[in-house]
């Protein structure tokens, strides 16, 4: 283990760092790293003092995540979920992350997305507009199964303003 001094040092620069945003204990374990912490053993010390102060939270992390990308970079769960699973954040506090989105939010933006999208792409018939609209809700992180009803609501709906 590192020195007493260092080690108290590394973990102020650390709680610092939390203090400021939120971050989850692989993103803390690569920032030690990359301070150049000495060994295994001190970066876990001072993970564990971090989430024994509340200064690491996977929950409120994982919330504040599940937000972020949702009302910003407009991702679906699929998507959330999965990048959230790369940073190794338990499958326990990804659920409780997701339940910050309500339903109706999360129908309203899959509608908005594809209806926006709608208006930008040249498509040559029926089923090519479905299929470009698939796949960029798909890519979104959206589920199919929403994916699949809300394009052919909204395309039967302008069908029928259409007509």
């Amino acid at each position: 283990m590192a020195e007493k001094k260092e080690r108290d040092e590394l973990l102020q620069r650390a709680m610092k760092a939390c203090s400021g945003r939120e971050y989850c204990i692989s993103d803390i374990t690569a920032l030690l790293e990359r301070w150049g912490t000495p060994d295994e053993e001190t970066r876990q010390w001072i993970i564990d003092r971090l989430v024994k102060e509340k200064f690491i939270d996977e929950h409120r992390y994982s919330r504040a995540f599940v937000l972020d990308h949702f009302r910003h970079s407009h991702w679906g769960r699929v998507k959330i979920s999965m990048a959230l699973k790369q940073k190794r954040v338990d499958a326990a506090a990804i659920a409780s992350g997701l339940e910050a989105i309500s339903e109706e939010e999360y129908l309203d933006k899959l509608n908005r997305i594809i209806t926006d999208q709608r208006r930008k792409i040249k498509a040559r018939n029926r089923l090519d507009l479905k299929g470009k609209l698939l796949r960029h809700a798909l890519a979104r992180g959206f589920e199919s199964n929403l994916v699949y009803d809300a394009i052919n609501r909204i395309i039967n709906n302008q069908a029928s303003h259409s007509t």
